[in-house]
Order: structure tokens, then sequence, then C-alpha cells
């Protein structure tokens, strides 16, 4: 049971009270303290509808007790850490994260092909200045807590409650001194009943980036469920979910570049029907107010939204969704494939938190002694290493 200093006041989780206190903190922009560690740790409370929310600030999960729901776990497990004070500084006195991106949010001149947004760093030990288009979508997905989940919650995800916390999570960072939730374009589920509505809403969202007479045209960043890819006159569609009539438009060349760059979530996506095939992209609207896409990247995620990219990680993603203790999937955001990084832990496990290691098939020496070296730093975690080449996927450790 969590507890909060609210007001001055120390109260738990189940206190009758403590949903008006919080409403209140949320009035007075009041910073409730999380009591899993001495000194408390700031919180910020976000509005949910009428519902007020108390959240972590932007990754500071790391210094919440591993018990704590806020919890998260040490940044070198990931591709998050060579981000860290680069490409993503901390304001500790605002609570926001600044973001240096690798792409652009306006484009001067004729538009360019896209390209698939999804560098990586040639070493994982090299210092990432700057985050790429997926780089972003797993920094959201990580801080709009979409990378946990207990067996608790089947059934309990759904798209709208995915983009509030997008939404959320957007909000806590800053790009070029503006929140990143004033350029994020992340489609509200469709209802006919509502169409007029929503569409009004989407104008209004989308005259920020209406082309002008001089200067460099405005982009924005989408993040949606990708429902297919049309053929089109000249070129193709994307289609994404809860966007009916509004689609998203590549050339031919763009569309083969992304196919050969993302044939891996493609081919993942194809496969398994239960999944969603998220995209994040760069767009801009032409004289004609057509979306344009500018840059790329896929994420292909679970029926629960946990991402994965590989089978064995699907398997492992789908194991871990019925377990009763909470798992943490680890993202790669910067780190290439041939990087080693944590596919999940539990936090939460006894004796002690476990790691959980996918090994492909194709690692060398380099990729397991990089292993070993991350394994070694972290003494007081136990590991679980699957070596997908010795054969099936070994039985989880019992709690």
């Amino acid at each position: 049971m969590r507890r909060f200093e609210i007001a001055g006041r120390i109260r738990t989780e189940d206190d009758p009270a403590v949903p008006a206190a919080i409403a209140a903190a949320y009035r007075d922009r009041m910073r409730p303290l999380c009591l899993c560690r001495e000194p408390g740790i700031p919180m910020y409370v976000a509005a949910m509808g009428e519902q007020f929310v108390v959240k972590r600030m932007p990754l500071s999960g790391g210094q919440h007790d591993p018990a704590c729901d806020s919890y998260e776990p040490p940044v070198d497990l990931s591709g998050l850490g060579p981000l860290m004070g680069s490409a993503i500084r901390l304001d500790p006195a605002s609570g926001m994260a600044a973001l240096r991106l690798e792409f652009s949010l306006t484009r001067t001149g004729s538009r360019a092909a896209p390209t698939p947004g999804a560098t990586e760093s040639t070493s994982v030990k090299s210092e990432a200045r700057r985050l790429s288009l997926r780089g972003l979508l797993h920094l959201l997905w990580n801080e709009a807590g979409l990378t946990k989940w207990t067996s608790a919650w089947a059934g309990k995800r759904h798209w709208w409650n995915v983009r509030y916390h997008l939404i959320e999570a957007a909000r806590t960072m800053l790009v070029k001194g503006a929140p990143l939730s004033e350029v994020l374009l992340i489609p509200e589920p469709f209802r006919a009943a509502n169409k007029d509505a929503i569409e009004q809403r989407r104008a209004a969202a989308l005259s920020a980036v209406q082309p002008q007479k001089t200067g460099p045209r405005k982009l924005m960043v989408l993040v949606g469920e990708v429902k297919e890819f049309q053929p089109a006159r000249g070129g193709h569609r994307l289609i994404v979910k809860h966007l009916p009539g509004f689609p998203f438009l590549l050339d031919d060349r763009s569309l083969v570049r992304v196919q050969a760059r993302f044939e891996a979530e493609l081919a993942l996506w194809a496969a398994n029907d239960a999944s969603h095939l998220i995209s994040v992209a760069t767009f801009g609207l032409n004289a004609a107010g057509l979306a344009i896409v500018e840059e790329i990247a896929l994420m292909v995620v679970a029926q629960n939204w946990i991402p994965y990219e590989s089978a064995q990680e699907l398997r492992l993603v789908e194991v871990l969704a019925k377990a009763r203790e909470q798992s943490i999937k680890g993202l790669r955001y910067a780190s290439p494939a041939d990087q080693p990084i944590v596919a999940a832990l539990l936090m939460q496990h006894r004796p002690r938190p476990l790691a959980l290691f996918v090994v492909p098939a194709s690692a060398d020496d380099a990729y397991e002694a990089a292993l070993e070296e991350m394994i070694a730093a972290r003494p007081e975690m136990d590991s679980w290493i699957w070596h997908v080449s010795q054969g099936e996927m070994p039985a989880l450790p019992a709690r």
C-alpha cells in the first residue's frame, strides 16, 4: 500500500480522504510526496476526466523503492542509459524532461522523401546526443507505463487509456521549450455518433501545421496504430486506426525503404493477428490539406500493448502476461540490435529481483561479453538467460 504526503499530511492510498486531497493538490499545483523512501520523492497530479491520479515525475522511477508501483529499472539495463544527460536532460526544478531530437519538426523547400526513423548508434557506449524517432516512441511508451504488465490487468488496457497515458507522458517533455504534447497527434477513439466533434478537435490540433505563404513548414508527430498500407495513385496511403477518411501519404520509394528497414516488425505483425503495429511519424500538410509523411518508424506490440522485437520475445511476453507478479519490458531506444538489453524485469521477484535476457541465435562473442558485463554490473539482481540457439524457452524461476 503506497503512502503519500499531501499538503503536510501522510495518507495511504485507501484513505477515503485521498481523492479530495489529490484534487486539491492538482488545483493548488502542489507536488505530493511518495513515501516509499525517505525523504519523500516528488510526484505530480494528472487529470483523467473528472478523476485525479498521482504519477511519478519523468524518468524518476529509479529513485523509488523496487516494491513501489512508481519504480522503474536502472537505465543501464535498457537502451535509455546512453541518452541521459545528452538527448534527454532533466530539470529538477520544473520536473520536465528536455529532449534533443535527431529529426526535424520543420521543413524548408520541397518535400524530401521520408526516411525510416530508427537510427541506431554504432556503439552502446557512444553518447547518443539526439533522440531518434523510434527512441522518442520508446521513451513515450516507457514513461506512459505501457511497458508494465500483470495478469490482474487482463482485459483492462484499451486504446483510449493507451492514448491518455501517452499524452500525459508527453506533457512532461519539452521540445525547444514547448511541451511535446502540443505537436503530438494521437487519434482519439472514433465513434460515429461523435464524428463531427472528433473531426473539429482534430482540425483544431492541425491548425498549427497549416501551410504558410512564407517560412518553413511546421510538422507534427503522429503516434497511432497502423490499419494498413493502401496503394494510391502515385504512391501509398498509411491508414491509421481511429482516423477514418484521413490518410497519410507516402510515395512508392519511401514505402519500399520502410518495408526494407522494418521488415522484421512487419513480419511479426503479419504473423500474429492479436498484435498491433504502432507507427510514429513526422508529417505536415500540403496546400491541399493532405497529410504528407516526412519520416516514419514502426514498433510491434502484443495484444496487451507490450512491445517486442522477435518471435522469442513475444513468447516471453505472452508467458509474463499470465504471471501475477508485475513485469517491466526493456526497450532498445538507440541501441543497435547487436548489443544486449534486458528483455524484461521482475523487480518484485523474491528473494531478489530477476533480470530476463533473450540471446538471439546470431549472437557472437562480443555480444556474450557485453551481456556478461551488464549482468556483472548488477550483482543485486538474479539473471535468467534464454539462448535461442540452444532450444526452447527455459522455465522461469519460481517466485
